[in-house]
């Protein structure tokens, strides 16, 4: 599974260049996609315009892969994303 995440202090946030490929109008901040991280035309985009061009300002979108079938969330510390399998705690 692919899952685009942000790299860099600043937050999750897309370029308008990636909104004008993903179909949308721009809304002046990039953020439409923020809890919609592993869609298939999101990362489609971002692959064919290339990671630094569909990043947002103060971002750095990257696009890792994990194993399919497992549980997962995303960390973030002051914008910087990490991407963590999911265990039970009680």
């Amino acid at each position: 599974m692919k899952i685009a995440i942000n790299k860099c202090f600043g937050g999750f946030s897309l370029s308008e260049q990636a909104y004008k490929s993903l179909g949308l109008k721009w809304d002046g901040y990039g953020y439409k996609y923020n809890d919609k991280r592993t869609n298939p035309k999101l990362i489609k985009v971002i692959e064919k315009i290339g990671e630094e061009m569909a990043s947002g300002k103060n971002a750095k979108i990257k696009i890792v892969e994990i194993p399919d079938n497992i549980g997962w969330e995303i960390s973030e510390y002051d914008g910087t994303e990490t991407v963590h399998e999911k265990h039970r705690s009680w």
